[in-house]
Protein backbone atom coordinates (compact mmCIF):
# COMPACT_ATOMS: atom_id res chain seq x y z
CA UNK A 1 0.00 0.00 0.00
CA UNK A 2 2.78 2.42 0.92
CA UNK A 3 4.61 1.52 -2.31
CA UNK A 4 1.59 2.56 -4.40
CA UNK A 5 1.51 5.92 -2.65
CA UNK A 6 5.20 6.48 -3.34
CA UNK A 7 4.76 5.62 -7.04
CA UNK A 8 1.80 7.99 -7.34
CA UNK A 9 3.68 10.80 -5.59
CA UNK A 10 6.70 10.31 -7.86
CA UNK A 11 4.49 10.55 -10.97
CA UNK A 12 2.91 13.76 -9.70
CA UNK A 13 6.30 15.20 -8.75
CA UNK A 14 7.64 14.55 -12.25
CA UNK A 15 4.61 16.26 -13.80
CA UNK A 16 5.01 19.22 -11.41
CA UNK A 17 8.69 19.53 -12.36
CA UNK A 18 7.77 19.82 -16.06
CA UNK A 19 5.65 22.94 -15.44
CA UNK A 20 7.15 26.39 -15.96
CA UNK A 21 7.93 28.46 -12.88
CA UNK A 22 5.20 31.11 -12.83
CA UNK A 23 3.71 33.31 -10.09
CA UNK A 24 1.05 35.98 -9.59
CA UNK A 25 1.29 38.76 -12.16
CA UNK A 26 2.71 36.60 -14.93
CA UNK A 27 0.90 36.22 -18.24
CA UNK A 28 0.50 32.57 -19.18
CA UNK A 29 -1.24 30.54 -21.84
CA UNK A 30 -2.97 27.38 -20.61
CA UNK A 31 -3.68 24.73 -23.26
CA UNK A 32 -6.82 22.90 -22.09
CA UNK A 33 -8.19 19.68 -23.58
CA UNK A 34 -11.90 20.00 -24.37
CA UNK A 35 -14.02 17.03 -25.44
CA UNK A 36 -17.07 17.71 -27.58
CA UNK A 37 -18.99 14.51 -28.14
CA UNK A 38 -16.43 11.96 -29.31
CA UNK A 39 -13.93 14.57 -30.55
CA UNK A 40 -11.22 16.19 -28.49
CA UNK A 41 -9.51 19.51 -29.17
CA UNK A 42 -7.14 21.88 -27.41
CA UNK A 43 -8.25 25.40 -26.47
CA UNK A 44 -5.95 28.16 -25.24
CA UNK A 45 -6.81 30.35 -22.27
CA UNK A 46 -4.35 33.24 -22.04
CA UNK A 47 -4.41 35.73 -19.19
CA UNK A 48 -2.85 37.05 -16.01
CA UNK A 49 -2.26 34.79 -13.02
CA UNK A 50 -4.11 36.17 -9.99
CA UNK A 51 -2.79 33.63 -7.47
CA UNK A 52 -1.33 30.20 -6.85
CA UNK A 53 -2.87 28.36 -3.93
CA UNK A 54 -1.41 25.31 -2.16
CA UNK A 55 1.99 25.63 -3.79
CA UNK A 56 4.11 22.44 -4.03
CA UNK A 57 1.21 20.16 -3.01
CA UNK A 58 -0.83 17.72 -5.06
CA UNK A 59 -3.93 19.89 -4.67
CA UNK A 60 -2.34 23.09 -5.99
CA UNK A 61 -4.56 25.42 -8.01
CA UNK A 62 -4.04 28.69 -9.83
CA UNK A 63 -6.42 31.32 -11.14
CA UNK A 64 -6.09 33.02 -14.54
CA UNK A 65 -8.02 36.17 -15.54
CA UNK A 66 -8.53 37.65 -18.98
CA UNK A 67 -10.85 40.26 -20.46
CA UNK A 68 -12.93 38.97 -23.36
CA UNK A 69 -15.22 41.42 -25.21
CA UNK A 70 -15.12 43.82 -22.26
CA UNK A 71 -16.11 41.13 -19.74
CA UNK A 72 -13.66 39.76 -17.19
CA UNK A 73 -13.36 35.96 -17.28
CA UNK A 74 -11.61 33.95 -14.56
CA UNK A 75 -10.82 30.27 -14.51
CA UNK A 76 -9.36 28.21 -11.72
CA UNK A 77 -7.16 25.34 -12.85
CA UNK A 78 -5.86 22.41 -10.78
CA UNK A 79 -2.14 22.32 -11.57
CA UNK A 80 -1.91 18.55 -11.99
CA UNK A 81 -5.18 18.17 -13.92
CA UNK A 82 -5.13 15.70 -16.82
CA UNK A 83 -7.19 18.20 -18.85
CA UNK A 84 -4.23 20.62 -18.98
CA UNK A 85 -2.08 19.82 -21.99
CA UNK A 86 0.65 22.40 -21.34
CA UNK A 87 1.31 25.79 -19.77
CA UNK A 88 3.38 28.44 -21.53
CA UNK A 89 4.90 31.46 -19.79
CA UNK A 90 4.31 34.47 -22.07
CA UNK A 91 5.75 37.27 -19.91
CA UNK A 92 6.70 37.83 -16.29
CA UNK A 93 5.00 40.57 -14.34
CA UNK A 94 6.58 42.84 -11.76
CA UNK A 95 4.24 42.79 -8.76
CA UNK A 96 4.67 43.14 -5.01
CA UNK A 97 1.78 40.96 -3.86
CA UNK A 98 1.04 37.24 -3.84
CA UNK A 99 -2.66 37.60 -4.67
CA UNK A 100 -3.87 40.19 -7.16
CA UNK A 101 -7.56 40.43 -6.25
CA UNK A 102 -7.46 44.21 -6.78
CA UNK A 103 -7.34 43.64 -10.56
CA UNK A 104 -10.96 42.47 -10.54
CA UNK A 105 -12.29 46.00 -10.03
CA UNK A 106 -10.00 47.68 -12.55
CA UNK A 107 -9.91 48.10 -16.29
CA UNK A 108 -7.80 49.93 -18.82
CA UNK A 109 -4.49 51.45 -17.78
CA UNK A 110 -4.97 50.84 -14.06
CA UNK A 111 -5.29 47.10 -14.71
CA UNK A 112 -1.91 46.85 -16.43
CA UNK A 113 1.03 45.12 -14.83
CA UNK A 114 4.63 46.17 -15.44
CA UNK A 115 6.79 43.61 -17.16
CA UNK A 116 10.12 42.29 -15.90
CA UNK A 117 12.62 42.90 -18.65
CA UNK A 118 15.07 40.32 -19.96
CA UNK A 119 13.77 37.32 -18.02
CA UNK A 120 11.37 35.61 -20.43
CA UNK A 121 12.20 32.94 -22.98
CA UNK A 122 11.45 35.37 -25.82
CA UNK A 123 14.42 37.50 -24.77
CA UNK A 124 16.77 34.51 -24.88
Amino acid sequence: MADLMKVAEQELASKRASLPNFKAGDTISVHVKISEGNKERIQQFQGTVLYRRGSSTNGETFSVRKVSNGVGVERIFPTLSPSIDKIELIKEGKVRRAKLYYLKGRQGKSARIKEKLGTTEAAA
